[in-house]
């Protein structure tokens, strides 16, 4: 089984009335796109009332929320104008680093088929195209090969496609999958029969991608979302041809509601999760109409997931266990913790992140020392851990449906080994390289990686996994780019990045700063590093790069740094903290205005993450919220050079919260450095959908951080 994606933040602010924008919406010189005259947002006080106090937000126009409104997006595409005009020195730039990274793609790539219900499934890539072929092989891989969806032509007409998600029934007759040529991960429904080749009218509009399919073949589970918050919260069943019936709705707007199925074939699960509880519901998939039953009841802090094979379940649960446990209990006694055996006990060194359930063994993914390891746990044998050559490097377990398995499949990351999987024959302990990422051009010998600890403002020794080029001196003389996020708990692995290769090439040093509100170290540091623990992020982040310079690893007026989603919060923090510290500041669809988006539980995702930053109706949460919000504490100091990206659709990070930061940055900073933001008008949190476009994407953002690097600092001149 695999955790479910905690989704970060859906950041939509209710329109007040009147937002239309009126004429002065921007300067009249902003619109020439030249780097004297960027786009000067008009300023409109508006007050945003809390119980703790109210503030203006003069910005607070430029939200739009169904992305209609004229001068609204007329100041966006004057941003996008800007940002050409000011890049335009680093567009060729930008073209070589995107044929860099576009070579060494393997165009024409495949997964590593997996075995389910005697056919082998796989996705692949056609060589020029931009999204993916779904395909499989009945009984052999020498079979012909029968294309489930082609996602090149779904994408047809579209400025947007992605599929999310397919399913196919038992029998192998059926499949359904879901769409979304949006942006904003509001799902559509579509079903086929395979055999006859018919789409089949069964749809729905405003759903996840979590199906699940009973054992009857025709009866399918899906999971819709409220239409106001997008919270994915109820449960429905459609026997095909039949009416969607509503099974199950969360009323508690801290939960968020998805679909699992347990390896035993036996149950639907439908599990409800929030911060710091879950709850699961079985239903027997082959009495599909059945009432569900609550497995264990939610209960104040307990986590845990399931699966069940051989008449027992498997738990990971933290009941008793602050790290994790994996614990087997006979189907029908889980209420009994006596019955409950420790496959995996608790240890307080070493975090139980996933795992994976066979008839022969059990396999889990294990933190410790920072790093993810693999244990493989065979039915009457010592359990033992896979080792890794690589001083950092991320192992984990790959689920694969098939009970029967002898051998464990894994996978294998590292800053200079690109994501590769094996397999395990547990009889032999042979181990066999299945698949390698192919990376044309690609010498992983070229390349050294290190595991480094910088000590923070607290004493803490936060972990650091570095990577260069061989020949890059570390003398304090090359440019530093690092990486953070450090929230909800995400760990960031240290894997390999297709576009850091360029910068490595260049003489840059990249480094993954792991900082406290990851789960690197266990729960404990996930937990000192959320709610009123919160600035542990940040100062672990500045203490990190700090350390990194002092060691030589980067030059002094060389040091920048990136962050995505809740990272972009991390970086506009930074950005106010230590703008004396980062020459360059890549922040992409940034979580900026928390203290306003906290407060509206209207939007999506705001109400499931109280237990993440505070509720700032309270005043102590207020107060400290308040104390380190990006957008509310942008002030008259110099910063960086900063690049923003964002997209219009974003249903995850709205896009008036980086757009309303750019406008403060510039009416408030006193340097001459580059404040862009680009606005993907056509895309939402993930970018843009087609493989190539997202190279672009990224070869946009490394492009600013090269021309940054090279030009004279403003603050120079």
């Amino acid at each position: 089984m695999t955790r479910a994606l905690l989704w970060l933040f859906a950041l939509n602010l209710l329109a007040c009335g009147g937002t239309s924008a009126a004429p002065g919406a921007m300067s009249p010189a902003s619109a020439t796109g030249t780097e004297s005259a960027p786009p000067l947002a008009a300023v409109r006080p508006y007050e945003i009332a809390s119980p703790n106090g109210s503030r203006s937000d003069p910005y607070y126009w430029l939200r739009d929320d169904q992305r209609r409104d004229p001068d609204v997006l007329a100041y966006l595409r004057a941003e996008n104008e800007y940002s050409a005009a000011v890049m335009a020195p680093a567009k060729a730039i930008q073209e070589t680093l995107f044929s860099e990274m576009r070579a060494r793609v393997a165009e024409d790539d495949s997964s590593v088929p997996v075995f389910q219900e005697g056919y082998w499934y796989y996705s692949r890539f056609e060589s020029g195209k931009q999204q993916p072929i779904y395909a499989r092989r009945r009984g052999t891989l020498q079979a012909e090969e029968e294309v489930l969806l082609d996602g090149n032509q779904l994408a047809r007409g579209h400025e947007f496609y992605r599929i999310g998600n397919y399913e196919v029934s038992r029998s192998g007759s059926m499949l359904a999958w879901v769409d979304d040529s949006v942006g904003r991960n509001q799902f559509v429904l579509h079903v086929k029969n395979l055999a006859t080749a018919e789409l089949l009218p069964d749809t729905a509009e405003n759903i996840t991608p979590s199906l699940a399919w009973a054992n009857d073949n025709q009866t399918l589970f899906y999971v819709g979302k409220d239409p106001t918050t997008l919270r994915s919260d109820r449960v429905f069943r459609r026997r095909l041809g039949g009416p969607e019936q509503l099974i199950f709705q969360e009323a508690d707007g801290s939960y968020y509601v998805w679909l699992e199925g347990t390896k035993s074939r036996r149950y639907v699960e439908i599990v409800l999760s929030s911060t710091t509880n879950s709850e699961e519901r079985l239903v027997d998939a082959d009495h599909p109409t059945a009432p569900a039953r609550i497995f264990l009841p939610r209960s104040k802090d307990h986590l845990y997931e399931l699966d069940h094979l051989d008449g027992r379940f498997v738990l990971r649960t933290n009941h008793g266990a602050k790290n994790f446990r994996l614990v087997s209990v006979r189907d029908g006694a889980e209420a009994d913790e006596r019955a409950w055996t420790d496959i995996i006990p608790h240890r307080a060194d070493a975090l139980v992140e996933d795992f994976v359930v066979y008839h022969t063994f059990v396999a889990a993914s294990v933190r410790s020392g920072g790093l993810r390891k693999v244990q493989v746990l065979p039915n009457g044998a010592a359990p033992f851990f896979l080792d890794a050559p690589e001083p950092t490097y991320s192992m984990s377990v790959v689920d694969t449906p098939d009970a029967n398995q002898k051998a464990l499949r894994y996978s294998y990351d590292s800053l200079t080994t690109p994501n590769s999987i094996y397999e395990l024959d547990l009889a032999s302990k042979e181990r066999r390289l299945l698949k390698r990422q192919p990376v044309p051009g690609y010498d992983p010998e070229r390349y050294a990686s290190e595991y480094l600890h910088a000590t923070a403002s607290d004493g803490t020794q936060v972990p650091i996994s570095v990577v260069y080029a061989k020949k890059t001196p570390r003398d304090g003389s090359a440019p530093l780019l690092v990486y953070g996020y450090g929230s909800y708990g995400l760990s960031m692995d240290p894997r390999f990045e297709l576009g850091m290769v360029s910068l490595l090439d260049r003489g840059w040093v990249y480094a993954v700063a792991h900082v406290r509100g990851g789960e690197e170290l266990g729960r404990a540091w996930y937990e000192n590093g959320k709610l009123m623990h919160k600035r542990n992020t940040f100062t672990d982040f500045i203490s990190a790069t700090e350390h990194l310079q002092a060691r030589g690893y980067g030059a002094k007026g060389h040091l920048f740094a990136m962050g995505r989603s809740a990272g972009g919060m991390l970086m506009g923090v930074i950005c106010n903290l230590r703008p004396d510290l980062y020459r360059g500041v890549a922040a992409i669809v940034p979580f900026v205005d928390v203290v306003t988006t906290m407060l509206d539980e209207s939007i999506p995702l705001t109400t499931n993450e109280f237990d993440e930053w505070g509720n700032p109706k309270t005043k102590d949460a207020y107060d400290y919220m308040l104390s380190y919000s990006p957008y509310d504490n942008v002030g008259a100091r110099a910063y960086p050079s900063i690049y923003v990206q964002t997209g219009l659709w974003d249903s995850q990070v709205q896009y008036f919260e980086p757009a309303k930061w750019v406008a403060k940055l510039r009416a408030n900073k006193i340097d001459r450095n580059l404040v862009v933001i680009d606005v993907d008008m056509s895309s939402g949190h993930g970018g843009a959908s087609g493989r190539f476009d997202r190279l672009q994407q990224t070869a946009r953002a490394l492009a600013f951080f090269v021309h940054v690097n090279d030009r004279r600092d403003a603050r120079e001149q």
